[in-house]
């Protein structure tokens, strides 16, 4: 996914929600598979609630942001080595999760901003699924997006599509650059996977949004202007067209379910490796994955269920709840290098690190013992 090898590098993320009346309960379900370099690990982080001095700064993975007065405790799955994350939840009930994505804007090197970055700062800011999104297209405005996405001395970069949702609704947010558009969703179900899927149904968008595309020559100002065809790359790349399968995919079985989706019904969808929704390909994996059950009742808790691990078809979803006295699992932390650690040290990415958190070297041992098992009985 890197700038300078983009026809080459796989890539494949999978969000999904379902609302009523495609739940089988009176939830709003998200889930997300976070597929990335097959040996990154991912930590699950529990970060507090928290107020800030006035015109103080917040440091990112490689920026510094303005801090705002308060912000919301969140729970986070992220690459052990960035500060972002690919998935998350906060106290409120509003759950996101990111997707690279290419677009007919160019993608640059330059640090600002990761989508992980805007993911956990519209968790840590946004009460609702809309005031995270709205956070999200602010600092996307101010800062940019930007920067490797991987820990490798090889850039990897890309821009980002968002799946929000919280207890009510959902939001799907699409970017080009700073540009973007965002689509409500109030009922049914809905799934992103690594491209532009918001067509002539726009909710809100970037200001300069349609003069931009009609100045560029992708958009002749006359014909309804779909943000999708408009954006996208004329000539994908055999890797877009992957993606485009795994939507199809992702979209039948939604609909093979309508009505009667539950939280092991997206468990189960996750899990899917004919699809490829559950992926191991080119260098590339399913290193965590998430569901979230949000009740529209709001008397009744949010459980968000994270494994923490690589493989959701051989991994457990661990259950979480934002009550009093919560407090974080070591087991799912990752050691820390303080200033020696690669992402931090100039020029980035000149060394590797041991960023295995306990859970985890349990689980690949047990997948080693397990595979050892199956070749004595085969033999």
């Amino acid at each position: 996914m890197a700038s300078s090898s983009q026809s080459n590098a796989p890539c494949s993320c999978d969000c999904f929600v379902s609302l009523p009346p495609a739940s089988a309960l009176p939830a709003v379900i998200f889930a997300k598979n976070s597929d990335r370099p097959r040996d990154e690990v991912q930590e699950v982080v529990l970060v507090p609630s928290g107020t800030h001095a006035p015109g103080s700064r917040l440091q990112c993975t490689y920026i510094e942001v303005d801090q705002v007065e308060r912000t919301y405790s969140v729970i986070l799955s992220r690459p052990a080595w960035l500060w972002g994350a690919e998935m998350g939840a906060n106290e409120h009930g509003v759950c996101i999760g990111n997707e690279a994505v290419w677009t007919q804007e160019p993608v640059g090197q330059e640090e600002a901003l990761l989508g992980m970055d805007l993911l956990r700062l519209g968790l840590e800011r946004g009460s609702s699924s809309q005031e995270a999104l709205k956070v999200i297209t602010s600092l996307l405005e101010q800062y940019g997006q930007g920067g490797s996405c991987r820990e490798d001395p090889t850039p990897f970069c890309y821009h980002n599509t968002f799946l929000l949702a919280d207890r009510k609704e959902a939001w799907v947010l699409e970017t080009a650059g700073k540009l973007w558009a965002a689509q409500r969703i109030q009922e049914g179900a809905r799934n992103i996977s690594n491209q532009l899927s918001i067509g002539t149904d726009i909710t809100m968008e970037h200001p300069e949004l349609r003069a931009h595309a009609q100045k560029q020559g992708w958009w002749d100002g006359q014909t309804p202007f779909d943000f999708a065809q408009v954006f996208s790359l004329v000539h994908q790349p055999v890797r877009m067209e992957a993606a485009k399968a795994r939507f199809r995919a992702g979209q039948e079985l939604l609909k093979q379910n309508q009505g009667g989706i539950t939280a092991m019904t997206m468990m189960g969808i996750l899990r899917n490796k004919e699809s490829g929704i559950c992926m191991d390909s080119g260098g590339f994996r399913t290193t965590a994955s998430m569901v979230s059950v949000l009740p529209q009742d709001p008397t009744q808790p949010c459980v968000h269920f994270l494994t923490a691990t690589p493989d959701p078809s051989r991994s457990v979803f661990k259950p979480f709840v934002f009550e009093a006295g919560v407090a974080q699992v070591p087991q799912v932390l990752s050691p820390i290098f303080g200033d020696k650690d690669p992402v931090r040290t100039h020029p980035r990415f000149q060394t590797q690190v041991d960023r295995r958190h306990p859970l985890y070297q349990g689980h690949q041992a047990a997948l080693g013992r397990m595979e050892i098992d199956q070749v004595s009985k085969g033999n």
